[in-house]
């Protein structure tokens, strides 16, 4: 008898129903069995269910004589079922990896409850995937199993039969089954809930629930979603037969319902032409049948539920009219006060560049609004320790206020506030620029800041590849350009390609990289401190991983399996996944506490200190970790295809931070085989840290600010020689820390950015 019966019912999805039988089969848990339901479909549905069923014993293909529907479909699987219990997945939708593992333990820990309700994610044809917006009701805090009137609020999730696993016995022993037609949910669910004398709750995204954007029947115009009003009378019916059930329940249900129908109704796509009147009626009629006295509906749509008493079709159109242009009218106005207050601020502006600019102000800012942090950050800490008669503002969004230092003035951007300052500070330092409309005047000085040492094709050089400046500007980014003094350079690399991607006539500040200073300060205590916040398991190896973000590709996802890749790896090691934008894939669910996600962490360098060894592609983060003398793993699985599409100014393989992987199990090889921290990759990352880190001295914010502040006549230096090794965590690999690097020279840095891709090279 197996744990998990999957019951999968098909019919016309077959563009879908590979995915979705591969998402059981890769399941880590293997104690499952797998029914495939073929609802006579007219598509390959057939053949790809006898396919699976040929090359895996587990699976069990069910051929019907006749097309009988979702509901029936799932009542022909589980008449086949023998596991201990059913779980049920649509199939145009999958398994997010790892889930039957999460199940199988959650229902072991809860004592075999009759329902286990966990959680789902829309997957939208774009490749956007949303969580259910109601997953805290899921939290596994408190008593389990428990009953439904321990937790009613479970009544307000989606009334679906695929975010559960039903106790097989259970299910035989109240005699559910599904009826016939559309909505069949709904009156196989609320009695499974209402009648389970254990429940209990998994918080994990099990089921990606697929958005189609055409062929679905949610997005169909059919006589089909009449049947909902069939379905909620076999609800009632059920209620009815049982009026110990608490009266409370009843009048969910009840709104439940006329929100089901408000759905329904206000679909376009849902109603055949010319049904949306009978479909408003019979709701009226339901609405009267069943009503609940005292049943308020929920805020919000108390009105709309008023009109579906009336059921007045012409009376709905009317009040849909009058919002739609009551909230025409709000945007208008809105808009309009937002041109009168920007027409102020620019009034404003104007005025302050005739007053005289403060010598004694700095204004500091770093990416879109971001928090202290950065090479702004370590260049605010300079001004203020080295130039004390010189105040610092910080502009920043008011969700990062609490990260900047209390004698930092903080300044809000888009307020009179915020374009007085930069109107008259003497000093305007960033990594990202200013608001575009700045207006840079005499007496005024501009710091530019690099982001990282540049491996991919910035500024200019983007001209060459019009798929990679796609949505770039350009033109903005020279203009900007043309308002610095000043350019602050990790290394020759940086210095040299930062002039030919900007070509203007700024002066390039060649000390290091200011926010790498504290890579030569941090202690032990502050390394032990910082991995204890992030959650970092004691005793064991971190690894920061932490990949590039890629232009060709509308979804950013992680390039390796982290639940496969730590199975490789073994108990030591934990790793911290720094995803490679906001818009990011989420990331599964972690069954075993060893990863940790770092992705809205503001502050890289803090991660950095955390990790034992950082395993990237082609994120720039590379150039700043090797100042730590830990080991480095590039992860190079798609290289070719980076490079045509982004364009790179040399081939980071071809010199390395440390070992390369170009593909998972090799990745898994490295670091099984202690590759990771060998002596060859000592002697690459020593090589990489002499061309690329020659000035990281922990004084590069210092160097800054006499030079652009007093005026110190400071030479670029020659190649600084590497500090002693600062602490590494307590767990961390122990690596040897050189002195005395030399000078990799002008030459093999034009030699490097040589090797960019040619203008004609395609993807």
């Amino acid at each position: 008898m197996p744990r998990f019966s999957v019951i999968v019912p098909a019919y016309q999805v077959q563009a879908y129903l590979h995915e979705c039988l591969t998402s059981v089969l890769e399941q880590s848990f293997a104690d499952w069995e797998l029914i495939a339901v073929e609802d006579r479909s007219p598509d390959g549905c057939a053949a790809i269910i006898d396919e699976f069923a040929g090359r895996d014993a587990r699976v069990r293909a069910v051929h019907l004589e006749e097309n009988v529907g979702l509901g029936r479909a799932r009542n022909a699987g589980m008449e086949h079922a023998t596991g201990d219990y059913l779980i049920f997945l649509d199939a145009d939708d999958s398994m997010a990896p790892g889930s039957l593992q999460a199940i199988a333990d959650r229902l072991k820990e809860t004592g075999e409850p009759d329902v286990l309700v966990y959680d789902y994610e829309r997957t939208y044809w774009t490749g956007e995937r949303v969580r259910n917006q109601l997953a805290h009701l899921l939290a596994e805090d408190g008593p389990a199993p428990f009953e439904l009137g321990d937790r009613s609020g479970l009544l307000r999730l989606l009334m679906v039969a695929w975010n559960k696993a039903h106790r097989r016995e259970f299910v035989e022993r109240t005699g559910l089954t599904f009826p016939p037609g559309t909505y069949e949910d709904a009156p196989w669910t609320y009695p499974l809930m209402m009648s389970a004398k254990s429940i209990a709750t998994l918080d994990r995204v099990c089921v990606r629930y697929r958005q189609r954007r055409r062929g679905g029947l949610l997005g169909t115009a059919s006589r089909a979603h009449f049947d909902v009003f069939d379905q909620y009378e076999r609800v009632f019916a059920f209620l009815d037969a049982r009026p110990q059930l608490p009266e409370a329940w009843r009048a969910l249900v009840f709104r439940r319902m006329v929100d089901h129908f408000l759905t329904i109704y206000s679909r376009p796509e849902r109603l055949p032409h010319g049904s949306r009147a009978e479909f408003l009626r019979r709701a009226r009629a339901h609405y009267r049948r069943f009503h609940v006295p005292g049943a308020r509906p929920r805020a919000g749509a108390r009105l709309r539920h008023a009109l579906v008493r009336l059921g007045s079709h012409r009376a709905y159109q009317v009040l849909r009219s009058v919002r739609r242009f009551g909230g025409t009218a709000a945007r208008y106005s809105a808009g309009a006060l937002g041109r009168a207050r920007e027409s102020l601020l620019r009034l404003h502006y104007r005025i302050q560049l005739r007053r005289p600019v403060r010598a004694d102000l700095a204004v500091f800012t770093a990416g879109d609004g971001r928090g202290h942090s950065g090479d702004p950050g370590a260049l605010e800490a300079a001004f203020r320790e080295l130039a004390p008669h010189v105040r610092t503002a910080w502009l920043a969004a008011p969700a990062h206020h609490h990260t900047l230092p209390t004698a930092t003035r903080r300044l809000t951007p888009g307020t009179a506030a915020a374009r007085t300052a930069l109107a008259r500070a003497a000093y305007l330092v960033s990594d990202s620029g200013f608001d575009g409309r700045l207006a840079k005047r005499p007496g005024q000085l501009v710091v530019r800041t690099h982001p990282g040492t540049p491996l991919r094709h910035e500024g200019a050089d983007l001209l060459e590849r019009p798929a990679a400046a796609c949505g770039t500007d350009v033109d903005a980014r020279l203009r900007d350009a043309d308002t610095w003094d000043y350019v602050v350079s990790p290394n020759r690399h940086a210095t040299l390609a930062g002039e030919r991607a900007y070509p203007a006539t700024y002066t390039t500040l060649e000390y290091g990289c200011p926010r790498n200073d504290r890579y030569q300060r941090a202690t032990a205590t502050d390394v032990a401190r910082i991995r204890e916040g992030l959650g970092v398991r004691p005793g064991t190896t971190a690894i920061l991983y932490a990949p590039e973000y890629r232009d060709y590709r509308r979804t950013q996802r992680l390039g390796v399996d982290l639940e496969r890749l730590l199975r490789r790896l073994g108990p030591r090691f934990t790793v911290l996944v720094h995803a490679p934008h906001v818009d990011a894939e989420p990331l599964p669910d972690d069954l075993t506490g060893r990863w940790v996600d770092v992705s809205g962490e503001p502050d890289p360098g803090r991660l950095c200190l955390a990790a034992d060894a950082l395993v990237t592609d082609y994120s720039s983060l590379m150039f700043d970790y090797a100042n730590l003398d830990r080991p480095i793993v590039l992860h190079a699985d798609d290289w070719e295809a980076y490079e045509a599409a982004r364009g790179t100014y040399f081939d980071v393989r071809a010199f390395p931070p440390g070992a390369v992987a170009r593909g998972e199990d090799e990745l898994a090889d490295i670091f099984a085989s202690g590759h990771w921290r060998g002596s060859r990759s000592a002697q690459l990352r020593r090589a990489f840290r002499e061309r690329f880190c020659p000035y990281d001295d922990g004084s590069a914010a210092e160097r800054v600010v006499r030079r652009v502040v007093f005026g110190a006549k400071i030479p670029l230096p020659s190649v600084v020689a590497l500090p002693e090794r600062h602490p590494t965590p307590a767990a961390g690999p122990e690596g040897t820390r050189v002195s005395g690097a030399e000078d990799s020279g002008v030459a093999q840095t034009a030699a490097l950015l040589s090797q960019r891709t040619p203008p004609n090279s395609r993807i």
